[in-house]
């Protein structure tokens, strides 16, 4: 057995480790020179190769949804989808601050990519086949899904066994859609479910005690737990996930590849410890260390 460091090397110290030079050389070596000039050509006309020239990345993401992405108390954009930018900056260049934002709704994600506004939309965007038809996805960086929030102290149900069988007697607070109804009933099939305008009034019906419990997507949940410790609580129940991607510009795979690996490196390897701080920041969600070893990922 060799000896271990006394101390966890830096994420700095991590980068010069494991750095990528030797494994570019050696794969440069096993290709024929007409081969080469034709990958560096591409490699030339890659939104990787632009965003480095330009000397910074640019970004598309919304602003009112948190805590992925919202106005701070001074007008500042913050949230997972900020700081994951952030993170993307400082790899590509070594400097956090080196990242614009276009604020942007959600009907603007797809259009911003196909006309070259942006070079990436960090926004919270839902993996679909449709979507995926026009755009190219990155792997997910979150697992979503929907969940209920009660009261911590005064809530009749605590946790979703009590919820289902309170049968009828359960009311759910709920931002107004067209399928709300049948979301809810998917968990809690007698329910009754109050729609109101704007998540905010939802989940004032749970504080006023009109509702029983608020149902929002579990980002939220969380976020709402980690912002009024004690208040509120999870109840312990999720369903219809979907995954949370970055998008980018479909015909480029380089600058695919180079983001995959940047999120790859983030959940899995040299980047791990401030990706697990953003996850603990935001949902209070403490990741597990990756294991050491085969990697795990393709177990």
């Amino acid at each position: 057995m060799t000896d271990a460091p006394t101390t966890p090397p830096t994420t700095a110290n991590r980068r010069r480790l494991f750095g990528a030079g030797a494994v570019l050389g050696g794969a440069a070596s096993l290709l024929g020179v007409g081969q080469a000039n034709a990958q560096a050509l591409d490699r030339s006309r890659s939104k990787l190769q632009q965003v480095l020239s330009r000397g910074r990345l640019i970004v598309g993401t919304g602003s009112t949804n948190p805590p992925w992405h919202f106005e701070d108390a001074t007008g500042k954009l913050t949230g997972m989808d900020i700081d994951l930018s952030h993170m993307m900056a400082k790899a590509l260049f070594d400097d956090a601050s080196k990242v614009e934002f276009i604020r942007q709704a959600s009907d603007a994600r797809i259009p911003s990519l196909l006309t070259d506004r942006v070079d990436i939309v960090v926004q919270f965007m839902t993996v679909t086949p449709g979507r995926a038809q026009q755009i190219e996805f990155t792997i997910p960086y979150y697992r979503e899904g929907v969940g209920l929030l009660a009261m911590a102290g005064r809530g009749r149900y605590k946790t979703f066994a009590e919820m289902k069988a309170a049968g009828a007697g359960m009311r759910v607070s709920a931002l107004q859609n067209v399928f709300v109804e049948q979301w809810v009933r998917m968990a809690l099939p007698q329910a009754q479910v109050l729609q109101f305008d704007s998540p905010a009034s939802a989940l004032q019906a749970l504080n006023a005690g009109r509702a029983d419990a608020y149902l929002a997507d579990q980002s939220t949940v969380r976020w709402l737990m980690q912002e009024t410790p004690n208040r509120y609580i999870d109840s312990g129940y999720g369903w219809m996930p979907n995954s949370y991607a970055c998008g980018v510009r479909p015909g480029d795979p380089i600058w695919l590849n180079w983001v995959n690996g940047f999120l790859k490196e983030a959940m899995m390897g040299v980047d791990f410890d401030p990706f697990a701080a953003l996850y603990k920041k935001w949902f209070g969600i403490e990741l597990e260390t990756p294991k050491v070893g085969f990697p795990s990922e393709f177990a």
